[in-house]
């Protein structure tokens, strides 16, 4: 069981990852920052998603 629940986790970070990229290259900000968000994802997804979440460019409204 222990196997499904991670690869279930995994799934869900994935999304949420692909999320945060999306929202990232829709957002108002500079290109320089957007490469550093993407690029941050992309090396640490748990961490860089929280940091995204916390910190990362707001999207345009």
């Amino acid at each position: 069981m222990g196997i499904e629940i991670s690869g279930l986790l995994g799934i869900i970070l994935l999304i949420l990852n692909i999320w945060a990229i999306v929202s990232t290259l829709s957002s108002t900000a500079g290109v320089g920052p957007k490469v550093l968000w993407i690029v941050l994802i992309l090396i640490l997804p748990l961490i860089g998603f929280i940091l995204w979440l916390l910190l990362g460019p707001r999207a345009a409204r």
